[in-house]
């Protein structure tokens, strides 16, 4: 089965349309203002230079923004970010060009072109990414992928693939025991494979290793190493160049940068203000005496936690369990008798979690953020699972991205979801944006109205 590669001439056929949309709105909000000029010749040649000029620096300028470079799991979170980002600097060189060819094709509606220019290309480059999504989900433009050796990271990597369809992978299974050169390459014909998934930690010895990889190379077979959990020194550095010779520099995470991090704590009191003034102060007493009619106790459930660089804070919730000495060192299952049921109620909405916007305005957390566990459980799981001291990288959240994916409360294999939780959070610190922070924020109130069903 011989492989088409589409990408390239998907991404081309992208790049045009939207150089055709960027010259159909130029062309027509110059035409709509200037009728009398349709028939002037020698205005369309003296503005076919700063339309080209434009063009021009369009394409230069996504090789910086990557807005071309859509890979199959790209989220459109990220999708949206870089269109703005494209588009805020493009809106930065169109002012420079219309500054340098002072013509009438650049009008000094500037603003009104660029909601229009701006309208447009959002629309239709949204239109395409949701197309194919559609039609990868349908089972067109699929990538042939197999696996080889298998651990629990190769088991979460297939698992996403197979219940993401939208991603466009299709899993060939490749089963045995011991690699012959001959029946692997004829595998890899057969099914058109194009990447194969090996896992750092297999069971193959260096010879066999080197045998994959050279005949992977000679097959023009893409390989993706997939690093084991508990692995951590592959995500502390990054491959970097002193002229020729590669080093490795422990890498710098978003929040690392003071300009982000401002961004990020000046959002954070804003939006706890807010919710304090306008929705905490008539709710909280409210809350306060359904607690007191339920069952006796205080209020508030204060409880020790990590916090940023794991110290130790005192995390503010609501109470929604009957006092009991256990409460610091057993977590939540389905059904606890210890809950009470205003607790359920305040669980199920997560209205418990609204004191925590205190500990937000005194900096001890943020809005959005790995969620902080009990001591005991991050004492146990911290030696267990690797990279789950990343998450104290950044200030723990009320709510954050493992959250609002359903990877809360403990049912099923308690590992394994805590594995996915340190993942989703690893994720987050590593590509923290202030576009992701407003989506999880999103979703978390769309689950409050709703009703989370992982919560307990």
């Amino acid at each position: 089965m011989q492989r088409i590669r589409y990408s390239r001439y998907l991404k081309s056929i992208i790049l045009l349309l939207d150089l055709l949309v960027i010259a159909f709105v130029f062309i027509f909000f110059f035409l709509s203002r200037n009728l009398d000029l349709i028939h002037d010749r020698e205005i369309w040649y003296e503005n076919s230079f700063p339309l080209l000029l434009l063009i021009s620096f369009w394409i230069l300028l996504s090789g910086r923004t990557k807005i071309y470079n859509i890979r199959r799991n790209l989220t459109y979170i990220i999708f949206v970010e870089r269109i703005v980002t494209h588009f805020l600097l493009f809106v930065i060189g169109l002012l420079l060009i219309r500054k340098v060819s002072n013509n009438k094709f650049f009008s000094s509606e500037l603003s009104w072109l660029s909601l229009y220019l701006f309208s447009f290309i959002f629309i239709t480059k949204s239109f395409i990414y949701f197309a194919i999504k559609y039609l990868r989900s349908l089972g067109i433009n699929n990538r042939n992928v197999m696996f080889l050796s298998e651990n629990s990271s190769t088991k979460i990597l297939k698992n996403i693939l197979k219940e993401r369809k939208d991603y466009g992978y299709k899993i060939f299974d490749y089963h045995t025991e011991k690699i012959q050169q001959n029946e692997l390459q004829f595998f890899w014909k057969d099914n058109g494979i194009h990447t194969l998934f090996l896992p750092l930690e297999n069971s193959f010895d260096l010879k066999t290793e080197d045998e994959i990889f050279r005949l992977a190379e000679a097959n023009k077979v893409h390989i993706s190493l997939i690093p084991n959990i508990s692995q951590t020194d592959l995500f502390s550095y990054d491959l970097a160049y002193i002229e020729t010779q590669p080093v490795l520099n422990q890498i710098k995470y978003p929040l690392d940068y003071y300009s982000n991090y401002l961004v990020k704590r000046l959002f954070d009191i804003i939006f706890s203000l807010l919710i304090i003034v306008c929705i905490c102060s008539w709710l909280f007493p409210i809350i306060a005496i359904f607690i007191k009619l339920s069952s006796k106790g205080p209020v508030f459930f204060i409880q020790k936690r990590y916090g940023f660089h794991e110290e130790v804070f005192s995390c503010l919730k609501f109470r929604t369990m009957l006092v009991n000495d256990e409460s610091t060192t057993k977590t939540t299952s389905k059904n606890d008798s210890r809950i009470t049921k205003i607790g359920k109620f305040l669980r199920k909405t997560s209205l418990d979690e609204m004191p925590q916007f205190i500990n937000v305005l005194r900096g001890e957390m943020s809005v959005v953020g790995p969620r902080p566990h009990m001591l005991a459980v991050d004492n146990y799981y911290k030696p267990k699972i690797g990279r789950y001291s990343l998450r104290s990288m950044v200030n723990p959240g009320i709510t954050g991205l493992a959250q609002v994916n359903g990877l809360r409360g403990d049912s099923g294999d308690v590992k394994v979801e805590m594995k996915k939780r340190v993942l989703a959070d690893a994720f987050y610190v590593r590509n923290w944006s202030f576009a992701l922070d407003l989506i999880i924020i999103l979703k978390t109130i769309l689950l409050v109205l709703g009703g989370d069903k992982n919560a307990k």
